[in-house]
Parts: structure tokens; C-alpha cells; sequence
């Protein structure tokens, strides 16, 4: 068996780190959380992952996502998830815990990546059990390309598709477009949710482009952010969530604002002033997201936010 990584120690804290496909990955663990981990490739978060309790989510754009799946269905009701972007299976993890019984796809394209992860943090026995011990259902991994994977999924068959696809702290351009978008649309069902991770900062052209992308395929749509990073004073994560028949908009709203570090939505009227002069991206004219600023994760490993990877 060929072990993926080699733990040391590093500052005090134990650090485990490999090549992998996009890069050099780095498992760091928590020091206040005796079981937890921050996943970081090239210096850049890309998940964090409490083994004991994978409800506990530390990066704020996480927390907010996982509003979006508590409000999807009735409480603990299995979903069929579809998870674009591996990182450590942080969200997968809480999908499994908090509704046993779902049934999980994730694509990751990088495979070495996804052997680290499964090394250290494992989702089998002794990963995150659901209410009462029960079993958390299935999560399959599948390595390759996330528009690939999307595009050979039966119509219809997720109810809740999250896209957090970055490489080297960009968003690919392929995975921007409004027929990337569509394909997403597609594998929903009729009452699906959509929601899609974006790192930018001023004056925030690229996720004003995205809510414009996303709101030409989905009639509903929402965008939650840190009041900072809306008003373009910092770079940091917005996460856009759309659906065909409507969104929990105010109970979204309120979960966020409650958060720790509160998050602001917007919706409406709002949004529609946010998207003002905005077209929506296609394939043609489909770029990468912006680059994290130099610098920014300089303090790591313990980000409240973060632009990549779950």
C-alpha cells in the first residue's frame, strides 16, 4: 500500500503534506479542535474537516451553503446531492450526518488529491454517523472533470447541486458559462437547489457576470456575502443560490445574519440593482475568476473565509 502524505510536525502543530495534480496539498492540523484538519493546496484553503463532529463548519461561505441544504427539505429527509469540487468532503460529510440515508455524488478532478483525503480523513467506518447512529447513506467519488460528470447525469437526478470548483484559487472558465449553468439546471429536479461558491472583490464584476449567468437559466436566485466583501472592501467568497420554484430567501437571510460573522442577502430588488449592466457569460466569452490577492492567506491555516475548494 503506498501511504498519500508523510505527517511531521511543523511550528508545533502536525502537518501532512504531498504532491497532488494541482499543486502541493497540505493537511494542518487544528489546534483547538482535536480531531479537525484545514486542507490548504499551494498555501490557499480549501476545507477544513472536524472527523468528530463533520456538523461543525468553520469557513463562513461553508455555513452558509449549509443553510441552503438544511432549508432544502423537511429536517433530516435524505437528498440526492451533487457535489462539484471535492477539497476534504466537508460538505458531503454534513449532508451524510445531518441527513442519513442521502445518496452523494462528488467530482474531483484531482485524483491524488481525493487518495489524501481519503487516507487521513476517511468517510467510512468511523466517519460522521447520522441521528442515532444510523448509517449516513452513500457517497461516491468519481475523479475527472466537474462539467464532465454534470453533463452525463440523468435529468432530474439531484435535488441539490453545489458548485465550489476552484483550481489554483480560480474558478475555470469552462465552469462559468450559462451552459455550464443549464447542465446544472437540467440534472435538478422540478424543486432543486443550486449553489455556487465565487471568490471576488471590487468593484465585483465577476460575480455580478455569475448572478447574471445564473439568473438567465434559473428564474430565482439569491446571493449571500459578508457585508465587507459586498461592498467591495475585501476580497472574499459570495455564494449564489438559485432554484425554478423559489428559494427560502427570508429564512436564509435570517440564518446568515445570525451567523458568528453575519452575512447579508441579497434578493429582488436588490439583486436586481447588484446585476445592473451585468450579461450573462457563455462559453465564448467564459473567463477564470480573479486571483486571490497576494498575501491573503499569509496567516494561515485558520481562514473564516476562503476563495476555494469545499
Amino acid at each position: 500500500m503506498i501511504l498519500a502524505g508523510v505527517a511531521h510536525r511543523q511550528r508545533g502543530r502536525t502537518v501532512v503534506r504531498q504532491q497532488t495534480g494541482a499543486g502541493v496539498a497540505e493537511l494542518v492540523a487544528d489546534p483547538d479542535r482535536p480531531r479537525a484538519w484545514t486542507l490548504l493546496v499551494d498555501g490557499i484553503p480549501q476545507s477544513h474537516v472536524d472527523l468528530d463532529d463533520p456538523q461543525y463548519l468553520e469557513f463562513e461561505y461553508v455555513r452558509r451553503i449549509g443553510h441552503l441544504i438544511d432549508l432544502a427539505a423537511p429536517a433530516g429527509q435524505p437528498l440526492r446531492v451533487l457535489h462539484l469540487g471535492g477539497g476534504g468532503l466537508t460538505l458531503a460529510r454534513y449532508v451524510a450526518a445531518t441527513r442519513p440515508g442521502s445518496s452523494q455524488l462528488v467530482a474531483e478532478a484531482d485524483g491524488a488529491l481525493v487518495e489524501l483525503v481519503r487516507q487521513w480523513l476517511p468517510l467510512g467506518p468511523g466517519g460522521p454517523r447520522g441521528p442515532h447512529g444510523r448509517r449516513p447513506g452513500r457517497v461516491r467519488i468519481r475523479v475527472g472533470d466537474a462539467r464532465a460528470v454534470l453533463e452525463q447525469l440523468p435529468a432530474g437526478s439531484c435535488d441539490v447541486v453545489i458548485a465550489d470548483l476552484f483550481a489554483g484559487g480560480r474558478t475555470p472558465a469552462h465552469v462559468t458559462s450559462a451552459e455550464f449553468t443549464a447542465a446544472a439546471a437540467r440534472a435538478l429536479s422540478p424543486a432543486g437547489s443550486y449553489a455556487a461558491n465565487i471568490g471576488d472583490t471590487s468593484p465585483l464584476g465577476y460575480a455580478r457576470a455569475q448572478v447574471a449567468t445564473v439568473r438567465s437559466v434559473f428564474p430565482h436566485a439569491c446571493l449571500l456575502a459578508d457585508p465587507a466583501v459586498l461592498r467591495g472592501r475585501r476580497f472574499g467568497n459570495l455564494v449564489l443560490t438559485a432554484a425554478r420554484r423559489g428559494l427560502p430567501a427570508a429564512e436564509l437571510a435570517r440564518r446568515a445574519a445570525a451567523d458568528p460573522f453575519p452575512g447579508r442577502l441579497l434578493a429582488g430588488d436588490e439583486l436586481d440593482r447588484f446585476t445592473a449592466g451585468a450579461r450573462p457569460v457563455t462559453d465564448a466569452r467564459a473567463r477564470p475568476s480573479l486571483a486571490p490577492p497576494p498575501g491573503l492567506f499569509a496567516a494561515r491555516p485558520e481562514p473564516r473565509e476562503r476563495s476555494s475548494g469545499a
